[in-house]
């Protein structure tokens, strides 16, 4: 009984430690962005939402079916695990039926023992790290600019360089559900707690044209029952998201409803949400592209 009660300590302790990656590959967090060379012509930016984000991929199927190109991709939370596929080369056909296969316990590791959460965070990193070839940020086919925010003083961070699942699992760390991501020392949690739709960076990434997928839910379209500390959190999401739409030059916001469930029929009402919303955007959209450039084989 003793080495099964010490057993059970040690794992406890080993679970709680605090995670801290400090190999050669850390992810850089930068408080700015540089201007890429070249600069990017057009960004899209995904926003944080957790199963929300699924409308994510129906936006960017109707992009890709249109012939809209974009070259880089800025995301928060779930849309950094979704441009962390895109920016691998994955097309958003591809990421839609990647997205279909296993469950929540295929990038979950849930655990009694996890710091400060009830989920590690280590199966999402290597999930990301194994499927996308434990490549890093800048040696990818596309650019890719993470999310995260900076505990200790609430700050957004970006990572543009550096171990992609580290990165991935930082943006994503949803603050009393995953582990706190720690980087040479600093802790890191979800992109959402500073920055859900971070137009900023592409915009100091130097993009001519940015299109922003908003899916933050509006507290005016919560239902009679909902608690008004739920209420709270959205107004101060949104608190934080539309300034940022402002300096976007096209917001895509897809009908989701305000109440998330994590399940398969949720899933598909957000994807499908996507399309519609992206359908009935795209005749603006390709007129705002025309002006915008001087050239259409951006379109072709």
């Amino acid at each position: 009984m003793k080495v099964v009660y010490f057993a059970i300590i040690g794992l406890f302790i080993s679970g709680c430690s605090s995670f801290n990656y400090d190999k050669a590959d850390s992810p850089t967090p930068l408080v700015s962005v540089p201007t890429f060379v070249p600069r990017p012509k057009i960004a899209l930016v995904l926003g944080s939402g957790g199963p929300r984000g699924f409308a994510h991929i129906g936006v960017m199927k109707i992009l890709e079916e249109s012939g809209i190109e974009y070259d880089l991709v800025v995301g928060s939370s779930v849309g950094s695990l979704i441009g962390a596929f895109w920016s691998a080369g994955y097309t958003a056909s591809e990421i839609d039926e990647l997205s279909k296969q296993g469950d929540p316990f295929t990038v979950f590791d849930f655990s009694l023992f996890a710091d400060r959460g009830w989920i590690h965070g280590q199966r999402l990193q290597d999930y990301v790290n194994d499927k996308l070839g434990n490549r890093t940020i800048e040696s990818l086919p596309r650019k890719f600019i993470a999310v995260a925010t900076r505990i200790q003083d609430k700050q957004p961070v970006f990572f543009h360089t550096g171990n992609l699942g580290v990165a991935v699992r930082a943006s994503s760390a949803v603050s009393k559900v995953f582990s706190p991501v720690g980087i040479n020392g600093i802790e890191y949690e979800d992109g959402d707690e500073s920055l859900p739709v971070a137009v900023r960076a592409a915009r100091q990434a130097g993009a001519t044209y940015i299109i922003a997928v908003d899916v933050t839910p509006f507290a005016s379209t919560a239902p009679p029952n909902t608690s008004q500390s739920r209420i709270d959190r959205a107004l101060i999401r949104r608190k934080r998201v539309d300034p940022e739409l402002k300096d976007a030059d096209f917001v895509i916001q897809p009908d989701i409803g305000f109440n998330t469930s994590p399940t398969s029929d949720f899933f598909t009402k957000a994807r499908v949400a996507g399309e519609v919303a992206a359908r009935e955007s795209l005749p603006s959209l390709l007129v705002a592209l025309k002006n915008k450039f001087t050239t259409t084989t951006l379109l072709q």
